[in-house]
């Protein structure tokens, strides 16, 4: 591969999880309920997640999306319902009256999951490898070059975030504020799905 063409992959791996959207509202919100270690493996589930479902994109889905493109309205349903669900467990962590964070955060697991009904991740994966794989390159190959760019960039992108929601947390204090910031940040997790609602 070309150094400028992985320098452009590179470039936009970075501006696409440094910016805001589901993972990293999300971390936000789990920094600032649980603290950074126990955020640590959600992190980690994004990260590898989504490296993952990069190089499932590059050798199989993109085919299978375009023999049966119904599946992309299934996929829309699902995000919308996931995320909506999302979004509720997120303004109600803290109850109105609690002295302390209920529920948990998000395991592994659930992180790399995730990932399959994420908007933004679908985005980031089918434009990376349909504008940046190498075509001379196999699509294993291929693939898993933008999965490795991907996983370099991504995990400190959202770390930020994360250590974000820390910081954000020392200025809450109250049951009251954080409160107002988890229901802030569940509208704004809803909000992030207009793009996906109005296609």
């Amino acid at each position: 591969m070309e150094p400028l063409a992985l320098y452009l992959l590179a470039q936009f791996a970075f501006a696409s999880s440094i910016t805001p959207g589901p993972n990293n509202l999300m971390l936000m919100a789990s920094g600032a309920n649980y603290g950074l270690r126990r955020t640590l493996p959600h992190m980690l589930g994004v990260s590898l997640g989504h490296s993952f479902m990069v190089v499932m994109v590059g050798v199989a889905l993109l085919r299978l999306f375009q023999t049966f493109p119904v599946l992309n309205a299934v996929l829309t349903v699902a995000a919308i319902g996931y995320m909506t669900w999302l979004a509720w467990k997120i303004a109600t962590a803290v109850a109105p009256e609690a002295k302390q964070v209920t529920g948990k955060p998000f395991t592994f697991v659930q992180a790399a999951a995730f990932q399959w009904v994420n908007p933004k991740a679908w985005v980031m994966a089918i434009t990376a490898i349909t504008a940046y794989a190498p075509q001379e390159w196999s699509a294993l190959a291929g693939s898993l070059l933008v999965a490795t760019v991907f996983l370099c960039t991504n995990l400190p992108s959202i770390t930020l975030w994360a250590v974000l929601g820390v910081q954000v947390r020392r200025f809450l204090g109250t049951a009251r504020r954080l409160r107002v910031f988890n229901v802030t940040m569940a509208v704004l997790l809803l909000a992030s799905l207009y793009p996906m609602l109005v296609h």
